[in-house]
């Protein structure tokens, strides 16, 4: 059995979040993130997904409670019994998203996404793109305002509010979601293996300018994006019984 007694604490830059820090680390002390067995994240998704991506190679469970605006990847704030909830706390394991991008002067960008990888038009102009899934052309032209690749974490997000399928957290799969699709009319998307590569070209690169996006990480004109599931890297997130990840994003599905 885990044992978390050593914990790091971070925290939003809002005095709600400080406040929860220097309470926290006055009743159960404070080790710097290296050093710690695990980290808890104080405040909203945003700092939840800034937390992931800051300790993404450590190996470090990651804990959060809620004292930001959005608190879906959190738990309950409580500053009671902090260990026992680490203790009897679920594991999640996601997975990152590897967005490989060429630009218009032929640079290569390399980020990772916890949530999605999303292309948009950058001008009035919708963007044309032609997507394939591993070397194989699907879609010869999409016309839209853009496009998104979303893991099963992500897929409550961005991806969600753009008509996207959500995915159970356990599930292997990646969703392809159109952003305002215009061409074709019908479609909306489809479902991948989480071993799919897809691979988006962009038509007509400087009439139509497209930016390529990981989720924080940008990337403006590009020519080309490669995205697939980075299977090596796993990041543990914990949460209170019956509160886990899969369940949250279960009640999704029926709308609560």
């Amino acid at each position: 059995m885990t044992r978390y007694e050593r914990i790091a604490f971070v925290a939003s830059p809002t005095p709600e979040a400080e406040t929860a820090r220097d309470e926290l680390t006055r009743r159960y002390g404070a080790v710097a993130p290296e050093a710690a067995d695990v980290i808890v994240a104080l405040g909203g998704d945003g700092l939840m997904l800034q937390t992931l991506h800051k300790f993404m190679g450590s190996g470090k469970p990651i804990y959060g409670m809620h004292r930001g605006t959005i608190g879906f990847l959190m738990n309950e704030f409580h500053a009671d019994h902090l260990r026992e909830r680490l203790q009897a706390a679920d594991t999640t394991v996601i997975h990152p998203l590897i967005m490989e991008a060429i630009d218009a002067d032929s640079r290569r960008h390399e980020y990772r996404a916890i949530n999605e990888v999303s292309l948009f038009r950058e001008s009035y102009q919708a963007a044309r793109l032609r997507i394939l899934v591993d070397g194989r052309e699907r879609l010869p032209e999409l016309t839209a305002d853009g496009v998104l690749v979303a893991t099963p974490a992500g897929s409550t997000a961005y991806n969600l509010s753009v008509q996207g399928p959500i995915i159970p957290v356990g599930s292997p799969l990646l969703a392809l979601t159109p952003i305002s699709p215009f061409r074709p009319r019908r479609w909306r998307g489809a479902l991948l293996p989480d071993r799919a590569r897809v691979t988006v070209e962009v038509l007509e690169p400087r009439k139509r300018p497209v930016a390529a996006v990981a989720d924080h990480d940008e990337v403006r004109h590009v020519l080309k994006v490669d995205i697939r599931l980075d299977h090596e890297l796993a990041m543990h997130m914990l949460f209170d019984p019956g509160h886990n990840l899969d369940e949250r994003i279960l009640r999704e599905q029926f709308g609560y």
